[in-house]
């Protein structure tokens, strides 16, 4: 059920910000699949809670999401604060979406380009776009173990039946998503999508 933090070479993440309003667009981008996904942090009550990512408790799908993320800009060569530590995870969260912002504000760093598997890209573009994507099928993951069904927006449903039109057989690889799983006839249409990565809405 785990999205892969190689799985940001994708269509989606070749945008090149070229300007300053870009760059802002990208972190713009950033908010809108942070903040929803603080706030579903925020609501956890019990971190040892089991998730729909197969032996992933609450716990677990915060620490992915971070070292995901902060394995992607080390490996960019981003000088990360030694700022998620600690063993309470929405506190180890908090202080690790501040240094991407705080990144991602940063022209030198959110404007950086590197070649991705589909071509240049920027730093910025990936966060915005992959690492977001990552945010929304996790945000449910993390609500679920609560006992709660997150409903997603209808634009956020579109992002993440695109994103896996864009992956395309790569989605179903080892430590991506387990194969779609099937949904009844009458199934609403987020139900329908997150199928798609192998999750029973």
């Amino acid at each position: 059920m785990a999205t892969h933090d190689t799985a940001h070479d994708t269509a989606h993440d070749t945008a090149q910000p070229s300007s300053q309003s870009e760059i802002s667009t990208d972190l713009e981008s950033w908010g809108r699949h942070a903040d929803p996904f603080t706030a579903v942090v925020d609501q956890v009550g019990d971190w040892s809670a089991a998730s729909p990512c197969a032996g992933w408790t609450a716990a677990d799908v915060v620490e992915h999401v971070i070292s995901t993320e902060r394995d992607f800009l080390a490996g960019q060569d981003v000088e990360l604060r030694d700022d998620a530590t600690g063993s309470d995870p929405a506190e180890r969260w908090r202080s690790h979406e501040a240094t991407v912002r705080a990144a991602l504000a940063d022209p030198s760093v959110g404007a950086r380009e590197y070649d991705g598997a589909f071509g240049r890209t920027t730093i910025g573009a990936t966060l915005a776009r992959f690492y977001g994507f990552d945010l929304l099928v996790h945000r449910w993951d993390l609500a679920r173990s609560q006992g709660r069904d997150e409903v997603l927006t209808d634009a956020e449903i579109d992002e993440i039946d695109h994103a896996v039109d864009g992956f395309g057989e790569h989605a179903y690889a080892p430590g991506i998503f387990a194969r779609p799983v099937e949904v009844p006839a009458e199934a609403g249409r987020q139900a329908r999508v997150l199928a798609r990565t192998g999750r029973s809405a």
